[in-house]
């Protein structure tokens, strides 16, 4: 298939193609005539990037993914290598979250504080009775 096609059928630009193909995470063919052209194989390992990137992968992240669909498998992520950067990203992940939560907790403290000095220097005025 050519770009345009594969482009449309994944879901992204040719620009985008063209990126990943200069990575070396994408092979085209080229025509006699010099146009790219994409085998049905292509179509799966452009999804798989795909997905990776969107949950924040990196394009050094993806490379043991494209390597082990190319080695025949029926999923990027069975390989060893593969593996070892899911188990990473996983780690990354888990201390992100632990981050946020501790950063959660210090403004929860904070807005607990800041309340609980506006209602002792700044009581509420009540509605006059005229």
């Amino acid at each position: 298939m050519r770009i345009g096609e594969l482009a449309e059928r994944a879901g992204t630009s040719t620009r985008t193609l063209r990126y990943y193909e200069a990575h070396g995470l994408v092979r085209a063919q080229r025509s006699a005539n010099g146009y790219r052209v994409y085998e049905e194989a292509e179509l799966r390992v452009v999804r798989e990037i795909r997905a990776l990137l969107d949950v924040g992968f990196g394009l050094d992240d993806v490379r043991p993914f494209v390597a082990c669909l190319r080695a025949g498998n029926t999923s990027g992520g069975v390989c060893p290598d593969s593996v070892l950067v899911l188990r990473r990203k996983l780690a990354e992940v888990d201390a992100y979250l632990e981050r946020l939560g501790a950063v959660r907790q210090q403004l929860h403290t904070q807005l607990t504080q800041a309340i609980a000095h506006r209602e002792e220097t700044c009581p509420r005025k009540r509605p006059s009775t005229r």
